[in-house]
């Protein structure tokens, strides 16, 4: 069987926990004998390979041509190069693993033209969360049901306050009511307002929050769409499944299968020695992740300066992916410049995360957002470690508090300085924690799972296209089947 996955960007980009999901997943599925090739949007057509397996790129617009673009069906140029990678590939089966204006409502469109079904799988809360977080206002969370009114003024307060909510003065906190309080007023405002607005063709930020609800409203029209005309989805996680659900996609349409990790025969052998901790030495606490405010390591340094005189260190490995993640990454670096106990790091090959994590006695993972993993937490659990987490999302679907991790209040600086501040002091719960920790779903399992799905819908041919679909990709259209 040939299988086509897509994610949204791909190596030798900077890549997150979906790319490093997809390289192993093919790396896993070529073992079962699956032929499977990978795509990603990119600045033009091309092609490579990477450990075996060829990579296309497609070219993507620089910049979507209007904003219904950028929130309805996606980049027309990127589904016409897409469609000339079906037709040379020829697929049995379209793996989706991101929704974006490059891999888009067209492409499932383009796929099912040619009679490929599509499987998708919801890697991040962006694929039903306008905001990204899955966070209402940034502070609570939400239960996912996209109702227009709702999205538009949690976005939009999104919008005016930035990404960040942790430790706001009185000042500050008077603003963010402030924004909420015009967040609501303008995302009250019917749809037909945002459409009368876009005849005028008006550029700008602000035309762009008076528009707020009419996009909203087709951002989730496509996503509907979207989620009709996959043939089948998997959930990486509970929370996921719940999502979908309560968004009307039917129960038996979806699959839950878990993230796994390379196999633990492909690693170093688990040391025991670091069990013996004692209050002779520094708790050793590491944070890996992307510098953004959504990873809430913020909260994290700020916990330690709060515990001056406690005996820990933290060591942060961080990734900034973009300029807005280096211009974070120089704050967080202000921020624990004046305590020695914090270092930061430079990032490691996630083929060398499990070893690294092996140095130390506990990982911290302080999402501000819902994760649909994180895969750290499981590449922690494969080096033998406990984790300390926010009681958010995925995390608390994988840490179970006080056996084999600590869940903690995720945007609370007083919980996480608490937590800490115990964990320093009695390095024999660290010891108990460490010791109930269990090794990981491998990727091979996920392998195994997918390959089952994909037999499984391949045999049902759930590819419902008429022959006018096969038109439309004549004239560039992908219409609804």
């Amino acid at each position: 069987m040939k299988v086509l996955h897509v994610s949204f960007s791909f190596y030798p980009d900077p890549v997150g926990g979906t790319e490093v999901y997809v390289k192993a997943l093919t790396r896993y599925l070529k073992q079962l004998g699956f032929e499977s090739m990978i795509a990603a949007p990119g600045m033009r057509d091309h092609v490579n390979e990477c450990q075996g397996i060829r990579v296309y790129r497609y070219g993507l617009s620089m910049k979507p041509r209007n904003l219904r673009e950028l929130y309805g069906k996606g980049d027309a140029l990127a589904a016409s190069s897409f469609d000339g990678i079906l037709a040379a590939e020829q697929p049995d089966l379209l793996h989706l693993h991101a929704f974006t204006r490059g891999v888009s409502l067209r492409l499932v469109r383009a796929a099912k033209a040619r009679r490929i079904p599509v499987v998708f799988t919801y890697h991040t809360p962006t694929i039903t969360c306008q905001r990204g977080t899955m966070m209402r206002w940034g502070t609570q969370c939400c239960d996912g049901l996209m109702e227009l009114h709702t999205c538009a003024r949690c976005t939009l307060g999104g919008l005016f306050n930035g990404s960040g909510n942790f430790e706001r003065t009185q000042r500050s906190r008077v603003r963010t009511e402030a924004a909420r309080a015009l967040a609501y007023f303008i995302g009250s405002a019917p749809p037909g307002l945002g459409i009368g607005l876009s005849r005028l063709n008006l550029q700008g930020a602000h035309w762009t929050a008076l528009r707020m609800t009419e996009l909203i409203q087709l951002r989730h029209a496509t996503v509907r769409s979207f989620l009709a005309d996959v043939d089948h989805i998997v959930a990486v996680c509970q929370w996921v499944r719940n999502v979908l659900i309560c968004n009307g996609v039917a129960p038996e349409k979806i699959t839950l299968c878990r993230q796994g990790i390379a196999e633990q025969s492909e690693a170093a052998p688990r040391r025991l020695e670091g069990l013996r901790i004692t209050g002779q030495r520094p708790l050793q606490i590491a944070f890996f992740g992307r510098f953004d405010p959504t990873k809430g390591v913020e909260i994290l340094i700020h916990a330690v300066r709060s515990l001056p005189s406690a005996r820990l260190r933290l060591a942060i490995y961080g990734v900034a992916q973009d300029e807005a993640g280096k211009r974070y990454e120089l704050k967080l670096r202000r921020s624990g410049a004046a305590d020695g106990r914090i270092e930061f790091h430079p990032s490691v090959p996630n083929t060398e995360i499990v070893s690294a994590l092996r140095n130390y006695d506990l990982l911290a993972v302080p999402s501000q957002w819902l994760e649909t993993g994180p895969l750290v937490v499981l590449e922690a659990f494969a080096a033998g470690i406990p984790v300390i987490g926010s009681h958010l999302g995925g995390i608390t679907e994988l840490v179970r508090d006080g056996f084999d991790g600590i869940l903690v209040e995720p945007a609370s600086t007083r919980a996480w300085t608490e937590a800490l501040r115990r964990l320093s002091e009695d390095p024999a719960i660290v010891v108990r924690l460490r010791k109930n920790v269990l090794p990981p779903k491998s990727m091979y399992t996920v392998a195994k799972e997918m390959a089952e799905l994909y037999e499984a819908v391949l045999s049902q041919r759930a590819v419902h296209c008429s022959d006018a679909a096969v038109a439309n990709l004549r004239s560039g259209e992908y219409e609804p089947c």
